[in-house]
Formats: structure tokens, sequence, C-alpha cells
């Protein structure tokens, strides 16, 4: 199914530094967020209890923090609503050493006089835990990108895959920044989000620069931005396809996924959007500002393709036993 239709490749190289620039300014943007307002880390990175209340009413905020307030472990505990105005989830940074003591049944005595009311969910994590988490997360995604950056050198060439690791750490830093701006929860639901995130977008980006390749080996011109202007403009409607496919999927995920899914499934809904964005308007024009040379690329290829035929060519002698 053909999404765009054209007689001319769409040229869009030739705006390319403006879309750099608004990247840039996007990262720079997301990097000051994040420094400057840090990370809402969840009870999964920073430690903490959860717990998750449901009444057959509304509950009555005001009343639940002053309940709360009489106990002195539970002062400084946050009450938030939790997808609808009959639940809430009280957290607090302190969690508790007696693993055999009951911390929902201890919430349900304080709150006995708020209205009736249902213990749904406990979360418990120690803060020497929430450490270790968040430090193995920061591991996983850094040998995540380096693993990438050494599978697209071996598959195409150096530029290629450093095209496609600033395209990766774009797409991440605006994920991150928007994570930030907004307060969510950072939990290992978040942290999955991010590693599907560099999945999607190298998936996107390794697509465009297939073809690009092929444009390359195909073409006459050497002329770097006219080539990835036909490549791009042949995968545009594969691209749009299916990143629509998948924004409307999360979406739907976002709008009816309930409370818990919100934060993991909005971060994906931004990831789908710049990664497909960049894997077009970022990582593509990287090839030129890093200097790929058609021409020297496509002597390579011949040098390659020449040293084959004489492998192929002595292994053959070989065989028949002139060598």
């Amino acid at each position: 199914m053909e999404f765009f239709r054209y007689k001319e490749p769409i040229k869009l190289m030739a705006k390319a530094k403006y879309f750099g620039m608004l990247s840039l300014l996007l990262v720079l943007s997301s990097w000051a967020i994040i420094f400057t307002k840090g990370f809402n880390y969840g009870i999964d990175f920073a430690g903490g209890t959860l717990i998750q209340v449901k009444y057959n009413k509304k509950a009555p905020l005001n009343e639940i923090r002053t309940a709360l307030s009489k106990v002195e472990k539970y002062k400084n505990a946050s009450v938030t609503n939790f997808g609808s105005d009959q639940e809430i989830v009280i957290r607090t940074k302190s969690s508790s050493s007696n693993v055999s003591k009951d911390v929902g049944k201890e919430i349900a005595t304080i709150l006995k006089d708020t209205g009736n009311l249902e213990i749904r969910r406990v979360d418990m994590v120690g803060p020497k835990i929430g450490a270790e988490l968040r430090e193995k997360g920061l591991k996983a995604t850094f040998f995540a990108i380096l693993g990438i950056l050494l599978y697209i050198s071996f598959r195409f060439e150096w530029r290629f895959a450093l095209a496609s690791v600033v395209a990766l750490v774009h797409d991440v830093s605006i994920a991150l920044g928007a994570i930030a701006l907004l307060e969510i929860p950072f939990n290992l639901d978040i942290l999955a989000a991010i590693l599907t995130i560099l999945g999607y977008s190298l998936n996107d980006t390794i697509i465009v620069f297939d073809r690009i390749r092929e444009g390359i080996e195909k073409a006459k011109d050497v002329i770097l931005s006219k080539i990835i202007d036909e490549s791009v403009t042949r995968t545009l409607s594969r691209t749009t396809l299916t990143s629509l496919t998948t924004f409307f999927v999360v979406l739907v995920l976002y709008l009816f996924g309930g409370e818990i899914l919100k934060g993991f499934s909005f971060t994906l809904l931004v990831g789908v959007i710049v990664g497909t964005y960049s894997s077009i308007f970022i990582a593509s024009p990287l090839l030129m500002w890093l200097g790929f040379s058609v021409k020297e690329y496509k002597q390579a290829l011949a040098e390659k393709k020449k040293r084959e035929l004489e492998k192929e060519k002595l292994r053959n002698q070989f065989e028949q036993g002139v060598v």
C-alpha cells in the first residue's frame, strides 16, 4: 500500500539543518530539565512503600491525610488519586524492615474511620535494593546502546553506526525530558519503555539505512543528499503506516489501559513519535554531516568484490589441481 504517491523524490535534506536545530533545541531543553528538576523516582528505584486503597465512594483525601499525619512514620506520606476518585495511592519513603508486619492491615486500621475501604496492593522496596535496581537499569541501557553501535558498525559502516547511536540518544533524551517535566514516577516500567524505544527506533533507522545503502550501490550519481532523498521517499509510506499503527495501539493502551500503565504507555507514545522523526530527519542527514563519501564507499565495495572474485578464482584453481 502506497500512503504517499510521488513522481519526484521529496527534497527533505534541503531542510535538514532546520530539523537539526530543532532537535538540538529539544535535546538541550530535555537535559536542562533532567539536571535541574531531576526524576520523580518511584519506589522501584528510590525505595519506600506504596499502598493502593479503594473506597466504595469518593475517597476523602483530606480525612485520609489527617489520619495518616497522626502516625509518625506516615506524616510525610503522599496521598493521590489513582485512576478514579474512589481509589488512592499512599506513598512513603520509609519501608518496614519487619517482613512479617502486615502494612496493609496497619493502614486499614489507621483509616478505618474514613469510610468503607479495601487494600488493593502493597509494594515495599528497601533503599539499598532501589539503588541497585537503578544502577543495573543504567548499565542495561548503556550496554544496549554499546551493542547497537557494534552491530551496526559490523553490518554497515562506522558513520552509519555513529549516526544511528546519535539518533537513539536523541530519542531517549527527549523521552526522559518529557518524563522529568511531567514528574511521571520513574520505575521499572518506564525503564522497560525506554529500552523498547531503543529497539523501535533502531529498527526504523536500519530500514531507512538499508534503502540508502541500496541507493548508493545502484545510483550513478555521487551526490549523497540526492540519494538520501530518493531512498527516504521510497520508505516514507512504509514508515508512516508502521508508525501510525504502533501509535494508535499505544494510544489505546494509554487511554484505556488503566492508571498503572499510564507512565509506560506515555513514554512509548513519545518514543514512537521522536523515533520515527529521528530515523528520517536526524539519522539520515548525519551521514552527510559526518562526511560520508559515496565515491569512496563505492570504491571500497569494488575492491571488496575484487578480493572475493580473486579468492573464488584461487579456490577453483585449487579444487582443479592447478595450484
